[in-house]
This record gives C-alpha cells, sequence and structure tokens, in this order.
C-alpha cells in the first residue's frame, strides 16, 4: 500500500505534464477536466487507504486543491471522511481499531477552515462533539471560528458542551485558548449568550488553565458585558 503514494505522485506528473501541453482551448478543457478526474481519484484513493502515510499526502494535495480553488464534491467527501478517521469512520482487525490518527483528523479539521460552507461547518460540529482528542477538538473549534456559520446556536453551543467536557476530562490550555478565539469571532452571531458567558466565566475561573488563557477570558467577559450595555443603551434610545 505504501507504494501507492508513488504511483498516485506518477500519474499527477503526468496529468499535469498532459494539461500543459494542451495547445487549443477545446484540447485544453478536455485536459483539465481529465486533469481534475484523475487528481480526484487519486486523493479518493490515498484518502482510503489503510496506510497513515497516503492519508497524509491525501491531505497535502487537498490542501494545495483547495488553496486554489480546485475543491471537487469528490474531495470534500474525502476531507470529510479523513475528519473522522478513527472516530466515525473506524477500520478494525481483529477487534482492534486501527486507523486511530488524531493527527490526520486535526489537519483535516483544519483545512476544512478553507472551505466556508454549511457542509463543512457540519462536519466539524460532528467532530467536535465526538472525538476525545484535545488536539482534534481544538483544530475543529478554531476552524468553526474561522467558517464563523452559527444558525441558531448550532455552534456557539457546540463550543460550549466541547469546553465544559474537556474542562472535567482532560483541561488543556490550548483548547481553552481557541474556544476564546472562536468565541471572540461569532460573538455577533449568539443569540443565547448564556452557554457562552458561562463556558468562558469557566475558563476564567480555572486555575488548571495559564495565566494568559484566564486573563484573556476575563478580558472577553468584559468586552462581551461592555456590547450587552451598548445592545440595551441603543434599544432604550429606539424607543
Amino acid at each position: 500500500m505504501k507504494a501507492l503514494k508513488y504511483v498516485a505522485a506518477g500519474l499527477l506528473a503526468v496529468a499535469f505534464t498532459s494539461a500543459a501541453a494542451a495547445q487549443k482551448s477545446n484540447e485544453s478543457n478536455v485536459e483539465s477536466e481529465y486533469l481534475s478526474s484523475v487528481e480526484d481519484v487519486v486523493i479518493s484513493e490515498l484518502a482510503a487507504s489503510e496506510e497513515r502515510d497516503n492519508k497524509l499526502v491525501a491531505l497535502q494535495y487537498l490542501e494545495t486543491a483547495i488553496s486554489e480553488g480546485r475543491a471537487t464534491p469528490d474531495m470534500m467527501k474525502a476531507l470529510d471522511s479523513l475528519a473522522g478517521e478513527g472516530i466515525t469512520a473506524q477500520s478494525r482487525t481483529n477487534g482492534r481499531l486501527v486507523n486511530n490518527y488524531p493527527d490526520i483528523r486535526a489537519k483535516a479539521c483544519d483545512i476544512l477552515a478553507n472551505v466556508k460552507t454549511e457542509e463543512s461547518k457540519d462536519t466539524l460540529v460532528k467532530v467536535a462533539l465526538a472525538d476525545n482528542e484535545p488536539m482534534v477538538i481544538t483544530a475543529a473549534i478554531r476552524s468553526l471560528g474561522e467558517i464563523g456559520i452559527n444558525n441558531n446556536d448550532e455552534v456557539s453551543e457546540t463550543i460550549a458542551w466541547a469546553q465544559k467536557k474537556n474542562a472535567v476530562l482532560n483541561p488543556t490550555s490550548s483548547l481553552a485558548f481557541e474556544v476564546l478565539v472562536a468565541y471572540e469571532k461569532i460573538a455577533d452571531t449568539v443569540e443565547n449568550k448564556g452557554p457562552m458567558i458561562q463556558a468562558i466565566g469557566q475558563i476564567a475561573t480555572n486555575y488548571k488553565y495559564v495565566t494568559p488563557v484566564r486573563t484573556r477570558a476575563l478580558e472577553l467577559l468584559k468586552k462581551l458585558q461592555g456590547l450587552s450595555s451598548s445592545s440595551s443603551s441603543s434599544a432604550k434610545n429606539a424607543k
């Protein structure tokens, strides 16, 4: 299976060479479509491979394609699968989980931040709720903040739930920090601010977190209080 990534690289190299050699516009379109289909197949095969190294190569191709605006449905399907590798998509041998790769899931979550769609948000919400690895949850929350979609407070409440769970099981300063950053980015979209304020308050008063994180939590609480006061004054003046 490890040879798969070398075969994949060769196929992509051939495809890119063929595309570059096309001279006419019609031929260029055909080559472009061929290149896209080959890339989809290669990425899908690498992502589905049992080898961790092949999955890493798939993520490299996905990151490049998405950064260049070439994301396709097949690519997004592969990325969704990699984000849940070992959690929502499990492979077992003799009852033993053999595809638990937190680094793969975390990287996939980071890449999803560059695709600001409902589908990407849904994948990240599932990861934040289902995963038990702080590094993966941290990446999912960071990307949810970057995407910024928070319809019906789904994202803000997911972040609060994930923070509460990890504060009990495994309080991690890096995760708490990303919770605060994400809340700063989506605060204006939050309708029911109760769960968000409670999560931030828990971070501010939990001495298992490093001082800079607790300080930032206090500053964010003050900022939210100021925004709330301004909103109340504006509402009164409007009357």
